[in-house]
């Protein structure tokens, strides 16, 4: 198994003075020290279960530009975007520079969008739910026009692009891997099937998880794809380090469910330090799973 870390916590000790070398330093750790993914959120507010938006929050993109420069093998993603967030063309770009920019590194992660508040805080339009997966759905298929050699017109129900000119290309070919967040098993892990080369699941057990890959797994034989070609990522809430012996004992589980990438969120006390110890700790024991 992969390790994936997840830094959405920006709220620690002196963060008026110390959130960007924390985030430096906690990012470069987990590049050096063999983590496979490095994400952040795609937020303008905190989410309120981690104190709301009078708590700090940085844009995920301007975010993930800064992490490219600092730090040399770890994929970079949003986990993930709202479809809400960006009109698909300019988000197909961003995507693009991003992975030219680290070589190849870059994902898009992208799901419905949830967060009401954000939205109607700063002025955002915020659609019914069947809206934004309608939107999700013509988001993903403009993306992938614009990482391929159609640089024609796209005609939707909610977004008309005349030209999908995108140049320079993706470093990454044939394009930057998608990242579908959620486990709706009806609308979310049918666009997973049908366009992702990821999913990210909330991995509350291994058996919810079994389920929902299982689902997947019928949507991709109902479609004709390949569920061995999707990456199968989870994120747990689950502190490893009290337990270790514990923590990978469960990941069993998760592994023989079929999930090959854990996401876990370092704690705001240090998360350079339990960065550290995580990948000297745990995910030399993870990646024999």
């Amino acid at each position: 198994m992969k390790l994936g870390v997840h830094y959405a916590n920006f709220t620690h000790g002196d963060w008026e003075h110390r959130l960007e070398e924390r985030l430096t330093d906690t990012a470069r750790v987990a590049d050096q020290g063999g983590a496979s993914l490095f994400t952040v959120m795609d937020h303008w507010f905190q989410m309120e279960n981690l104190g709301g938006p009078a708590e700090p929050m940085l844009e995920g993109y301007t975010t993930l530009g800064y992490l490219a420069a600092v730090t040399e093998r770890v994929r970079l993603s949003l986990l993930v975007t709202g479809v809400t967030y960006r009109h698909p063309g300019l988000l197909a770009k961003t995507v693009t520079t991003l992975d030219r920019l680290s070589k190849g590194r870059a994902m898009l992660g992208i799901g419905a969008a949830w967060y009401d508040r954000e939205h109607d805080g700063l002025g955002v339009p915020f659609p019914p739910m069947a809206e934004r997966f309608e939107r999700l759905e013509e988001a993903l298929q403009i993306c992938l026009q614009m990482w391929g050699p159609d640089d024609g017109a796209y005609a939707g129900q909610h977004y008309q692009l005349a030209e999908t000119a995108n140049v320079p290309p993706a470093y990454r070919q044939p394009h930057p891997p998608i990242l579908i967040g959620g486990a709706g098993e009806r609308k979310t892990l049918r666009l997973v099937a049908q366009y992702a080369q990821m999913c990210n699941i909330f991995g509350e057990s291994a058996d919810v998880v079994a389920h929902k890959l299982g689902v997947l797994r019928e949507h991709c034989d109902r479609l004709g794809t390949d569920y061995d070609a999707i990456e199968k990522s989870a994120i747990v809430q689950t502190d490893p380090l009290p337990d270790v012996d514990g923590f990978l004992s469960s990941m069993e589980e998760y592994a023989r469910a079929g999930v090959e990438t854990i996401t876990m969120m370092p704690p705001t006390g240090d998360p350079v330090g339990w960065t550290t110890e995580v990948c000297e700790r745990v995910l030399p024991r993870l990646a024999e799973l």
